[in-house]
C-alpha cells in the first residue's frame, strides 16, 4: 500500500472539511495593519482573533526597533546555531533579563515556543521518569508526551485530588524504576481562559517529590502584578521548578524562552536538539524583544488598559446571561450550544452581517454539541469595541434560540440580512 493512499480516505477530523472552510473558516487571510480593525475578504472587520495581548504588534517603537535592527544586521545574523557560531551577547543579554523578570537564575532562548517546549520536556525526562500532566495541557506538550518513552499519568483537568491521586500512582512506580517525578501544567489554559492551580500544586510538593514545568505562554505579560506570569498571579513563582513562554502572545513576536535554575538551563543549553541543531534565533527578533521586554516592563499602563478591556467585555457577557466558563485571564470564551452548522453560520452572520470576526472552536477540540467563540481582548480595544461585541453577540445569540442556524449547508448559508 502506497503511504498516500490513507490521505484520499482519512483526511483528519478538521481536513474533512477542508473544501468548505478553506480561506474563510480555516486559513483565512487578515489584512491591514495588526490591530482591533483589520480587513477581511476586503472589508473592515472588528478583530478578536489576535494575541497581542498588551498591544506591542504594532506599536511605533517595536516597529522602529525591528526595522533598524533588521536594516543593521539583516535576517540571517547571526549564522548558525547557538552552540556553533550563532551565540551573541544580545541572546545572553535577552536571556539574562528574562530570567530575572520571572524570578529565576537564569534562562534559555527558544527559536519557536511550540518546538521549543517538546525539546524542553524530552531533554529533561527519560525512560525511567515517570510524568503527570493535565488533560487539557497544550499541543506542544502532548506532542512531547508521544516522545516520551517512559510512563505517564494523566489526571482531569484542573481536579487535585485525582492529581494526587495520580501522583502517588507515580511515587511508587519511580521507586521501582529509579527514576523522577515531572507534573507538566499550564499557567492559563488558552482554549477557555481558566488558570492552573498552581497554588495547589505547589502544596503537593509537601507530600510529594516531584518538579514541577509550568506552560505559561498566556500568562506571561498578563497576569500577576509586573506580567512574570500566573506564578507571580498566585505568589509561587519561586516553586516552579521550570518556566516556560512564548513571545507569539504578549511580547508579539516569534520564539520563546525557559527559565530555571544554572544547573537546570546549562543542562537543556547542552540537551535540547531542537536548539542545538536548529539556526541561532535571528538578531531583529532578538534584539526586537529586548525592546518589547523594556516597554513590558515599564509600561504597566499597558497591561492596565489591557485588564480594563478583560472586565468590561466578561462583565458584559456575564451581565447577558452569556456562559465564559471560569476565565480568569484576558482569554474570553463564549460557550453556546450546538453542532458545527450552528457554528459556521454563527460565525458566517458574524463577520458577514456584523463585521465581527472572532475565533471558532468546535468538535474534535471540544466535546460535540458545544460551540466555542473565542474572543481576546487587548490593550488596544477600546470599550466601544466592547459595547458592540456585546450587542452583536445578543442578538447572534437570540437568533440561534429561534434556530435560525439550525441548516445543514456549511460556509455556504444565506444568512439573513
Amino acid at each position: 500500500m502506497d503511504i498516500f493512499d490513507k490521505i484520499q480516505k482519512n483526511k483528519g477530523p478538521l481536513g474533512q472539511y477542508k473544501e468548505h472552510a478553506h480561506g474563510y473558516f480555516t486559513f483565512p487571510k487578515l489584512e491591514g495593519e495588526i490591530g482591533p480593525k483589520m480587513k477581511f475578504k476586503g472589508k473592515e472587520v472588528l478583530n478578536w482573533s489576535l494575541n497581542n495581548y498588551i498591544g506591542l504588534a504594532n506599536h511605533p517603537d517595536v516597529r522602529k526597533a525591528d526595522a533598524e535592527a533588521a536594516a543593521k544586521y539583516g535576517m540571517a545574523y547571526p549564522m548558525g546555531a547557538r552552540m556553533m557560531s550563532g551565540q551573541t551577547k544580545y541572546h545572553e543579554e535577552l536571556e539574562t533579563r528574562l530570567a530575572k523578570h520571572v524570578g529565576k537564575e537564569a534562562g534559555y532562548l527558544l527559536n519557536y515556543g511550540y518546538q521549543g517546549m517538546v525539546s524542553v520536556i524530552d531533554s529533561l525526562v527519560d525512560r525511567k521518569d515517570v510524568i503527570v500532566y493535565d488533560s487539557d495541557s497544550h499541543a506542544c506538550i502532548l506532542d512531547a508526551l508521544r516522545m516520551h518513552i517512559g510512563k505517564r499519568y494523566v489526571y482531569a483537568h484542573n481536579q487535585i485530588d485525582k492529581l494526587e491521586r495520580e501522583l502517588g500512582r507515580a511515587t511508587k512506580l519511580a521507586e521501582k524504576t529509579g527514576g523522577g517525578i515531572c507534573v507538566i501544567t499550564e499557567g492559563v489554559f488558552g482554549m477557555v481562559g481558566d488558570l492552573g492551580k498552581l497554588d495547589e500544586i505547589v502544596a503537593l510538593k509537601k507530600k510529594f517529590n516531584f518538579r514541577l514545568i509550568v506552560d505559561d505562554a498566556h500568562g506571561f505579560g498578563t497576569m500577576g502584578a509586573t506580567g512574570a506570569g500566573t506564578g507571580e498571579h498566585f505568589g509561587v513563582q519561586d516553586d516552579i521548578d521550570v518556566y516556560f513562554s512564548t513571545f507569539a502572545k504578549s511580547m508579539a513576536g516569534i520564539g520563546g524562552f525557559v527559565a530555571s535554575s544554572k544547573d537546570v538551563i546549562d543542562f537543556l543549553a547542552y540537551n535540547m536538539r531542537s536548539q542545538i541543531y536548529a539556526k541561532s534565533l535571528p538578531m531583529p527578533m532578538t534584539i526586537g524583544a529586548l525592546k518589547r521586554l523594556d516597554m513590558l516592563q515599564s509600561m504597566p499602563e499597558l497591561r492596565k488598559k489591557l485588564w480594563t478591556v478583560v472586565n468590561a467585555l466578561q462583565k458584559g457577557l456575564v451581565e447577558k446571561g452569556f456562559n465564559i466558563g471560569e476565565s480568569g485571564s484576558p482569554v474570553t470564551p463564549v460557550i453556546l450550544e450546538g453542532g458545527i452548522a450552528e457554528a459556521t453560520n454563527i460565525v458566517y452572520d458574524l463577520r458577514e452581517n456584523y463585521s465581527l470576526f472572532c475565533s471558532m472552536v468546535v468538535y474534535p477540540v471540544i466535546p460535540k454539541g458545544m460551540i466555542l467563540l473565542r474572543l481576546i481582548p487587548t490593550a488596544d480595544h477600546t470599550l466601544e469595541d466592547v459595547k458592540f461585541t456585546i450587542n452583536a453577540f445578543t442578538e447572534v445569540a437570540k437568533k440561534l434560540k429561534e434556530g435560525k442556524y439550525s441548516k445543514d449547508n456549511i460556509a455556504k448559508v444565506e444568512v439573513e440580512k
